[in-house]
């Protein structure tokens, strides 16, 4: 990693979750699951790693371990608003860089989070930066839970979406989807930030594109701005949703 490359990560944690009540604190071989993602991201080298909690419990948990954490107000619409506080709290301004890395990621690569890093500080036309991979098999193409992203020339996105997307016409038969060449590009979750804009975030209208796909980042392309990708050729570690999630990375990590 360039040492002169200086950055902060943020973890948004919710207590409620309605596929796996009180998320964060899911003992991982342990540990908290929060506890784990962040000591997983501060292995990228981060100034920081703060976990930004809507419950005492989550702090309590990640102080017990050595984890610095701020409670953030508990009615926040989304985590970049939640984030957007924790800038404002930590006293994050203009072009400081800030990383998401969500707090259900026990087993993310830090190596992902420097290269979202290096992303954004390269490209000064964009506000944000985040990660996609290729698409291998027509039933991610067509799974609306994977989220889609097409990319322009330069390697920003155009859109994000969960139909499959570029459909491949001349490839495509009986109404149903293809892989196309070159692939489609799986959108991974992890975003980067310029602190200015990311405390600006809540006061831009809603897109009601964002309403439609249920993806919150397309407020920031319905604006105007730009996101820049990284793609990975590399598949990144899934994240935990359910509790089958939370057994398959207890295993994963009991074996390691």
């Amino acid at each position: 990693m360039d040492r002169g490359m200086r950055f902060s990560v943020l973890i948004p944690a919710r207590l409620a979750s309605t596929r796996l009540p009180r998320k964060p604190l899911a003992d991982i071989g342990g540990l908290p699951m929060v506890v784990r993602v962040a000591q997983r991201a501060a292995l990228a080298g981060a100034q920081q790693v703060v976990v930004a909690a809507d419950d005492a419990e989550i702090v309590q948990a990640c102080e017990a371990h050595g984890v610095r954490a701020l409670l953030t107000r508990t009615d926040h619409a989304s985590g970049s608003d939640r984030l957007a506080e924790a800038c404002e709290l930590l006293g994050l301004q203009g072009d400081d860089v800030v990383v998401n890395v969500q707090g259900d990621e026990p087993l993310i690569d830090p190596a992902l989070i420097t290269a979202c890093v290096q992303q954004l500080l390269q490209r000064p036309d964009c506000v944000m930066s985040t990660v996609a991979h290729p698409i291998d098999t027509v039933a991610d193409l067509a799974n609306p839970n994977v989220v889609k992203v097409v990319l322009d020339a330069q390697g920003r996105a155009l859109y994000f979406s969960r139909a499959p997307l570029p459909w491949w016409r001349d490839g495509s038969q009986a109404g149903q989807p293809a892989l196309p060449q070159p692939p489609a590009m799986r959108h991974v979750g992890l975003y980067g930030y310029r602190a200015g804009f990311l405390r600006g975030f809540p006061q831009l209208a809603a897109s009601p594109l964002e309403g439609i796909e249920a993806l919150e980042q397309l407020r920031v392309l319905w604006h105007g701005e730009r996101i820049a990708v990284h793609v990975s050729h590399e598949v990144p570690a899934a994240g935990v949703d359910t509790p089958e999630d939370l057994a398959r990375v207890r295993a994963l990590v009991a074996q390691s």
